[in-house]
């Protein structure tokens, strides 16, 4: 989609399409509130702007739309597509990456009570786990800045995606 095209988007269809970047009302109401944009440069620093200030509940509540990593995508539709193709560098043929993953992200909710999320394209199932690894040492405090960044390049990334562009030429999710 143009940036055009995402500017003439009634409310209702942009919002949903926005949400499935990341389902936080306060993201979705800023990204709307900033239209007519002049080109995806200006959404995406907007988008990534808002990002960086949303509240631990925010990201908290945004987590129940993303799957563990190595599992089967849940949440919505648009949501779950995202996430297989985010995490298609994780070989589902690789049983002891993923009983790795899988014993990792059980250590994870039982240190963090949620669940690890992390920018899971363009890496591979070896770096998710080493990335998963390394998180397990971080205080709360930490983890959850961590998290929200995650997130924000989850959105962001999902945003370019949206607007077709290549990641490379907008300066990836920052």
């Amino acid at each position: 989609m143009r940036i055009d095209d995402l500017n003439d988007l009634d409310a209702e269809e942009l919002a949903a399409a926005l949400r499935a970047c990341v389902d936080i009302d306060s993201w979705v109401a800023a990204l709307l509130g900033g239209r007519p944009y002049r080109d995806a440069g200006a959404l995406l620093d907007l988008a990534r702007a808002h990002a960086s200030a949303w509240t631990s509940a925010e990201v908290l509540g945004a987590l129940a739309d993303h799957p563990r990593i190595g599992e089967r995508p849940a949440g919505s539709e648009a949501g779950a597509a995202h996430s297989a193709r985010e995490q298609a560098g994780v070989d589902a043929r690789d049983t002891e990456l993923a009983e790795r993953l899988r014993a990792g992200n059980l250590a994870y909710e039982e240190r963090f009570g949620r669940i690890y999320l992390v920018r899971a394209k363009g890496r591979t199932g070896a770096e998710l786990l080493a990335l998963l690894e390394q998180r397990l040492d971080n205080d709360e405090a930490t983890e959850l800045a961590v998290t929200r960044e995650q997130l924000g390049e989850i959105a962001v990334l999902r945003l370019v995606d949206l607007l077709d562009l290549d990641p490379a030429t907008v300066g990836g999710p920052r």
